[in-house]
C-alpha cells in the first residue's frame, strides 16, 4: 500500500491551471477542493500512523476523498 499523499495537482498535472482558475471563479469547487485537500490530509496521516484510527474509519475517509475527487474531476471536463 502506498502512503504518498493524493494532492490534487498530481491527480490532474494537466488541469492545474484549470484548477487555480476554477477556485478563484466558481465557490462551490472551492469548496471542493479545500474538503479534498482537507480530508486528503485526514487520510494520509491516517496511512502514515500518525493519527491512527479504525479500519472502518479510514475506509469511510477513503470514499469520502474518492466522491470528492469523482466530482472535482467532472467539473474540470465540463469547464
Amino acid at each position: 500500500m502506498s502512503h504518498t499523499p493524493h494532492e490534487l495537482a498530481e491527480e490532474f498535472p494537466a488541469d492545474v491551471e484549470k484548477m487555480h482558475a476554477l477556485k478563484q471563479s466558481d465557490a462551490h469547487f472551492a469548496r471542493l477542493f479545500d474538503d479534498y485537500h482537507d480530508i486528503n490530509g485526514q487520510v494520509h496521516r491516517a496511512e502514515t500512523d500518525v493519527e491512527p484510527t479504525s479500519d472502518d474509519h479510514l475506509t469511510e475517509m477513503r470514499k469520502t476523498r474518492l466522491a470528492l475527487k469523482d466530482e472535482i474531476a467532472a467539473m474540470l471536463r465540463s469547464a
